[in-house]
C-alpha cells in the first residue's frame, strides 16, 4: 500500500489558542489551505473561493471543517489569525512553533519560504504553494483544488466529494 499523495498528522495551535491534532477533525471533511495573514493576494482570494463554495452548499458544508494554516508562525499567533479570519467566519486558523509548522508543510508537501519584500512593515513575505487540501472523515487525502478555479467549480465537487 502506498502512501497518500499528502496529508499526515500534526500537532498544532487553533485560533483560540487550544491544542489540536489531526486527530481533532475527524468525523468531518477537513478543507486546509496554508497561508499567512499578511499575504496581501493569494491568501484572501482563496479563503473568498473557499467561503463561496461553501456557502453554494448550504447545509452540506455542516460536513466540513476549514482550516487556515500558517506558513508564517513568527507573525501568525492565535489572536493574530482569529481577528484576520473575523472575515471568514468559517474558518478556524491553526499555527504552532515553527518545527510544527515545517512538519505540517512537508505533511502536506506544501511550499513556502522567508523572502524579502520592501512594500511589507516587517521587510519579508512568505510565497508559497496555493492548493486547498481535502481530507476525508478519517482524516486521509481525497482531494485538492488549484487557486484557479471558480467557487462553483469547487462546490460542485465538494458536493460530490461529500455525499458519496
Amino acid at each position: 500500500m502506498s502512501a497518500p499523495p499528502v496529508g499526515g498528522s500534526f500537532t498544532l495551535v487553533d485560533h483560540y489558542g487550544l491544542p489540536v491534532t489531526e486527530a481533532s477533525y475527524r468525523g468531518r471533511h477537513a478543507l486546509l489551505f496554508f497561508g499567512f495573514t499578511h499575504c496581501r493576494q493569494i491568501c484572501p482570494r482563496a479563503l473568498r473561493l473557499l467561503s463561496g463554495a461553501l456557502d453554494e452548499l448550504g447545509p452540506l458544508a455542516d460536513r466540513v471543517r476549514a482550516l487556515y494554516v500558517t506558513v508564517d508562525p513568527d507573525r501568525d499567533s492565535p489572536a493574530v489569525l482569529r481577528a484576520f479570519l473575523a472575515e471568514y467566519p468559517r474558518f478556524t486558523g491553526l499555527t504552532g512553533t515553527v518545527e510544527q509548522i515545517e512538519a505540517a508543510k512537508r505533511a502536506f508537501r506544501v511550499f513556502a519560504v522567508r523572502a524579502t519584500d520592501p512594500e511589507d512593515p516587517d521587510g519579508y513575505a512568505m510565497p508559497h504553494t496555493a492548493f486547498s487540501y481535502l481530507l476525508d472523515r478519517g482524516g486521509r487525502y481525497a482531494a485538492h483544488f488549484t487557486d484557479a478555479l471558480e467557487a462553483d467549480e469547487v462546490a460542485t465537487r465538494l458536493q460530490t466529494l461529500l455525499t458519496n
